[in-house]
């Protein structure tokens, strides 16, 4: 695979993860999601999916299929797409549950962050929008981004949709290499885009 069909790629997957966003709000607006939407989204999912090798949108799909393979989607599913659906959209307290999980290496407590002049790098697809508006934003505020995971990293930001299966995603080797620096004693910090945000104080 060449650098423009990569380069192509990433934009194809960064406006589908913008549509499912704006997607799952829309689902969600009127705070319960019945068979029609599922059904609306499952065929939107079937569509990008070919197009993305995005794990949020095989995993959701793999999900919905499941769920809708009886033709009913009944109340315990119903709600199980809706929480879904709100750490997709980026609901606060749904990010908030998913940062706490024991199975992701977050500094506890969290450090503060400083951005003039520290290195910033961000694994996994964010909630705050593409990678770039990400790199924007921290450069915003004097962050450097890092191009990999280093003994000079200062902050590897975690995206709200990194999963608990996070350790069988490309994602997930630089958040062992992260994991295997702090050990050995390097201050290197790992933290959810949930507290980069709040940090920076981004909307």
């Amino acid at each position: 695979m060449d650098i423009f069909t990569k380069f192509n790629r990433k934009n194809i997957q960064d406006r589908q993860v913008d549509t499912l966003i704006g997607l799952s709000k829309g689902i969600l607006a009127n705070g319960e999601v019945d068979l029609k939407e599922a059904e609306y989204l499952y065929g939107w999912l079937i569509q990008n999916a070919l197009a993305s090798d995005n794990p949020v949108i095989h995993n959701l799909l793999e999900k919905v299929d499941t769920m809708l393979a009886d033709g009913v989607l009944d109340a315990e599913e119903s709600t199980e797409l809706l929480n879904i659906l709100q750490k997709i959209s980026g609901d606060p307290s749904a990010i908030g549950e998913l940062s706490k999980s024991t199975s992701l290496p977050i500094n506890d407590p969290p450090p503060n962050i400083i951005f003039k002049g520290k290195k910033f790098l961000f694994t996994g697809t964010c909630a705050f929008g593409t990678r770039q508006q990400c790199h924007e934003a921290t450069q915003s505020l004097g962050g450097v981004i890092a191009m990999s995971v280093s003994k000079s990293l200062d902050y590897l930001v975690i995206g709200t949709y990194v999963t608990d299966s996070w350790m069988h995603e490309s994602y997930g080797r630089k958040i062992e290499k992260a994991m295997n620096y702090r050990a050995a004693g390097v201050p290197i910090n790992i933290v959810t885009e949930e507290r980069w945000a709040e940090a920076g104080q981004f909307k």
